[in-house]
């Protein structure tokens, strides 16, 4: 892998490019890391993919906003971020793929610049128009981010009260938040991101998204009760809203598809494939 490192508006994004093929980006969650994608997969590189991913600002090894709020961590600026990541690289289309945070990311990049996206695998989308600014949904972020400031990478743990969800998953959801949490060289601007991305709107209704049409999209769902903070029903608005999008989720009782790095880069291989045609 070929590691890279883009400068823009006084904040170092740093990524790795591996592979040779149709280019895939890959954008990763709130609190997570480049890593957290396709779980260490490598079945896109093999598979004859361009494979570029990056830490978001604030969020593994890139460094900080040098402001807060919306104007250091705002959708509009984590799209210009991959505009960026994209120009560097010297990629004019690719693939976009994006889980949670990154989803809504491509999304707004997409809205923004639709020449430059192949197709998209929107992966366990969160954003809700609706209730975005809800009183609950505000302060359940903000608890999030006092237990990280106050605690620590345990507090963030503890903030996420992991003992309401259903007994099977959590020693795994605790193992993973643990391990997401370490990969961070800056936990300060991790908890800034956790105030401000949840207080962005990537786009204001859903009905913004028939502006997609023509782009190959899936849209990645995992059923609530293995990841209530991805509702079901938040991923099957997405995919109604888009317009031709594939809605792909796992079968009752089984691990959430975002959780397969194998079976979720099969995924966007497939999609990768019909933008060949």
């Amino acid at each position: 892998m070929s590691e890279f490192s883009v400068e823009r508006d006084g904040v170092v994004l740093r990524g790795g490019d591996e592979g040779e093929g149709t280019p895939v980006v890959l954008l990763h969650g709130l609190t997570a890391t480049r890593r957290y994608v396709v779980m260490g997969s490598k079945t896109l590189e093999r598979g004859g993919h361009r494979v570029v991913t990056y830490d978001a600002r604030g969020h593994g090894r890139s460094s900080p906003a040098p402001v807060g709020g919306e104007a250091g961590y705002g959708y509009a600026t984590l799209a210009q971020d991959l505009r960026a990541v994209l120009d560097a690289a010297g990629i004019e289309r690719a693939v976009l793929v994006g889980a949670s945070m990154g989803a809504h990311t491509l999304l707004r990049f997409a809205l923004d610049a639709p020449e430059r996206v192949a197709g998209a695998v929107v992966v366990t989308p969160a954003y809700d128009p609706v209730s975005q600014e809800s009183p609950a949904r505000m302060a359940y972020w903000d608890a999030l981010a006092d237990g990280l400031r106050d605690g620590g990478i345990e507090g963030f743990v503890a903030a996420n009260h992991v003992e309401r969800m259903p007994a099977a998953w959590q020693d795994t959801i605790r193992t993973v938040l643990r391990q997401r949490l370490s990969q961070h060289d800056d936990l300060v601007a991790v908890e800034a991101a956790l105030r401000a991305v949840p207080r962005s709107r990537p786009f204001e209704t859903l009905h913004d998204l028939a502006a997609l049409e023509g782009i190959p999209a899936v849209v990645v769902a995992s059923r609530d009760e293995a990841d209530p903070g991805h509702p079901l029903e938040i991923g099957e608005a997405y995919a109604a809203a888009i317009p031709g999008a594939r809605l792909l989720v796992e079968e009752p009782g089984r691990s959430p598809i975002a959780w397969q790095g194998g079976q979720l880069s099969r995924a966007i291989a497939e999609l990768a494939e019909l933008t060949r045609s």
